[in-house]
């Protein structure tokens, strides 16, 4: 079995550029165009399996399988369809976990949520994802899957990336970059479609456009940070693992980000009924974020049957929007989708969890 040309000596040939096919096909004594023909059908036919790519030789194809390689793909374990066209997906891997991925369909674009790892450590108390634990971060592959998958299902080219799924990106950096990377070149989508959404972990957005800038070769994804209270007391009630990331460093870190980059910081602000969704709250958050190049993408709370949070009403929504818009802020209300089918992040995840193995 030749390895040589597969990071970390995985068998997985899903994440992959077209160079390195290329040398995995001379490592493995054929000429580079067959490295080049594995690299069309993984990513513009979305073969599951080696044996689906009929276009190499079959003794080569057999051999492939027998030292145990694989196209990389995850088997579909269920669908759920939303009134709305919101589409969630529940994938699994080769060791029986379980992945959410959501395609976010409009007239004019395809918006794909995609998970960065199964669970998650965080537990910020509004999210589902954190309530089932953490199993392990994704492989490459195990990401790349989630967009093919909900490609082909809805027979339509994902437009917009948002890595805003189960899981801390920035604790599975390294995977989430190579996989940046792969959207980019093999998958043909463009950075500036792409964002990565973070809690922040404590001196990791420092070193986060320098390690981009030497895996990406330029930084144009967008970086949103789940910011969700004003203040640093407010902010640990909601996100423990605050506590080890006081807010004023936490903006400092932001806008070194964006010296380094040029790139504006997206702030995602999830409004908690009678929480975090007052008048003085907003104008708290506007003080916050006083001439800092950046956007404010408000989300009413999906609710999930652990806590008591509740959705705000559309009038707080529209004041705690118009205290910042007066203030000068570029702020949007996210659309929320996929209610009828309980699809907050990690809903679904435990609600098969405990239908199937009794979670």
């Amino acid at each position: 079995m030749i390895l040589s040309s597969r990071k970390g000596n995985k068998p997985y040939l899903l994440g992959l550029n077209i160079h390195q096919l290329e040398d995995f096909a001379k490592c493995n004594g054929q000429d580079a165009f067959r490295g080049r023909q594995i690299h069309e059908w993984l990513y513009k036919k979305g073969v599951k399996s080696l044996d689906q790519i009929t276009v190499l030789p079959k003794a080569w194809r057999y051999q492939l399988i027998q030292e145990g390689f694989f196209a990389g793909r995850l088997r579909e374990a269920s669908r759920y369809l939303s009134n709305d066209g919101t589409l969630k997906l529940l994938l699994e891997t080769v060791d029986n976990e379980i992945i959410e991925a959501v395609g976010i369909p409009t007239r004019d674009r395809l918006t794909v949520c995609i998970s960065s790892q199964i669970g998650c450590p965080m537990q910020c108390r509004f999210c589902a994802t954190g309530k089932s634990g953490f199993q392990r971060s994704l492989e490459v592959n195990e990401i790349i899957d989630q967009i093919l998958s909900l490609r082909e299902v809805l027979n339509r080219r994902p437009s917009n990336i948002v890595f805003m799924g189960m899981g801390e990106p920035l604790l599975n950096i390294e995977a989430v970059l190579d996989s940046i990377y792969c959207m980019n070149k093999d998958l043909e989508i463009g950075q500036r479609r792409i964002t990565l959404s973070t809690v922040g972990i404590l001196n990791t957005l420092p070193q986060l456009a320098e390690l981009a800038r030497e895996r990406l070769g330029k930084v144009q994804f967008t970086l949103a940070l789940s910011l969700h209270a004003p203040n640093q007391g407010l902010r640990e009630s909601i996100i423990p693992s605050a506590k080890a990331y006081p807010l004023k460093t936490l903006i400092e870190d932001c806008r070194h980000y964006l010296d380094v980059t040029g790139r504006r910081v997206s702030f995602e602000y999830i409004l908690l009924g009678d929480l975090n969704d007052q008048m003085e709250h907003a104008e708290e958050l506007a003080d916050l974020l006083s001439g800092f190049q950046s956007h404010v993408n408000l989300i009413a709370y999906n609710p999930i049957a652990e806590e008591a949070f509740k959705r705000p009403s559309t009038f707080r929504i529209k004041q705690f929007m118009s205290v910042l818009e007066r203030q000068g802020l570029a702020v949007s209300l996210r659309a929320s989708r996929g209610l009828d089918q309980n699809a907050a992040c990690g809903q679904l995840r435990r609600q098969y969890a405990s239908f199937h193995k009794g979670v």
